[in-house]
């Protein structure tokens, strides 16, 4: 078997705010199998200043993994812990390679076109103006599910996002998440709380930064409406220490993005841990192109979780790989007449 990696920049359509700064660019790599005439692709959705493989010896690694492909895949997955991008491309590259073709890993009634994924409508920071208009674009578009991004403008505002949402649609008609990427202080976040209970949300994600966590085990405790860890779960290995840190914390959600937690076995292990204490879970894309997409979405398809999810579209590049990943009425759709175009 060959193996062998590339690096590739995915350029956004419009520079896109997180409460971590505004990105023009992702940076991604791929891994390619190829043996007795057949091809598999993976991603390593490295996410930089966000994953805890954001290292200098990345590329390393990625070479590394190459080099030793011969090893069972269990071993290099456990030889590269500390890598959960790589884990991830790795576990992907081989489905595909099995796969009837490179971009069918995990056949289903979604592949097929017969089901479909619900998810939720991503709208990013920025100006009032512009955020008002993703929500205007959301609605229109079918989704009974919106996430938006918070943190990054003045608060007043955002509640005033939020009055307009809740002014024109009820709980039962449209759900509201909102992420905070950790961006409120500890002192003032409960009262911040407070403020948004006013407008029902389904939960918040990451409201103050990570490995905080008797305050956040706090906030859990004492929250007005339910709290999501998803920073929270970066950089923690080994089963043991998943689970102590769900004890802790007693979250009522946790947040998965197979690309930052180890891929689908580091996924399934918080999910069965998750399980266990009655903690509520979904899974999520972090920005991958189309190929990681559509691993993470024929993957969470098979896990039955009837919630929205939190899938991208892959719309948000300028040069992503078309695909049959569309998006109708609020889910995640696999159309088997559009052909993959991808040339790597």
């Amino acid at each position: 078997m060959n193996c062998s990696y590339k690096k590739y920049i995915l350029n956004f359509k419009r520079p896109s705010g997180t409460s971590r700064g505004v990105m023009t660019e992702k940076e991604t790599w791929f891994i390619i199998l190829e043996k007795e005439g057949k091809r598999g692709i993976g991603e390593c959705g490295l996410l930089r200043g966000l994953s805890v493989d954001d290292r200098p010896d990345y590329e390393d690694k990625l070479k590394w993994a190459c080099e030793n492909i011969h090893l069972r895949e269990e071993k290099l997955w456990e030889a590269l812990i500390e890598f959960p991008s790589i884990q991830f491309g790795l576990e992907t590259a081989f489905r595909s390679l099995e796969g009837e073709t490179p971009y069918l890993l995990f056949p289903s009634a979604f592949t097929k076109g017969v089901e479909n994924i619900p998810i939720n409508g991503l709208v990013w920071m920025g100006e009032e103006a512009y955020m008002k208009q993703q929500i205007e674009e959301k609605l229109q578009q079918g989704f009974t599910c919106i996430k938006l991004k918070i943190g990054a403008i003045d608060f007043e505002k955002e509640l005033g996002l939020l009055r307009f949402i809740r002014s024109n649609f009820s709980p039962e008609e449209i759900e509201i998440r909102v992420d905070a990427n950790g961006a409120f202080s500890v002192n003032d976040t409960l009262d911040k709380l407070n403020q948004l209970s006013e407008f029902q949300l389904h939960s918040i994600e990451q409201p103050i930064p990570k490995n905080q966590t008797d305050r956040m085990s706090e906030l859990c405790k004492n929250a007005p409406f339910p709290i999501a860890l998803d920073e929270e779960l970066i950089g923690v290995f080994g089963r043991d220490n998943k689970e102590q840190l769900l004890q802790k914390i007693k979250p009522q959600y946790i947040i998965l993005k197979p690309s930052l937690v180890g891929g689908f076995r580091g996924t399934k292990e918080w999910i069965d841990i998750a399980e266990k204490y009655s903690i509520g879970w979904w899974v999520t894309s972090a920005l991958e192109s189309n190929i990681g997409l559509n691993a993470i979405a024929q993957w969470t398809f098979l896990q039955n979780n009837p919630m929205p999810q939190g899938l991208g579209t892959g719309a948000l590049y300028t040069n992503n790989f078309d695909s049959p990943l569309e998006v109708t009425n609020g889910e995640l759709a696999y159309n088997p007449d559009i052909d993959w175009e991808i040339n790597l």
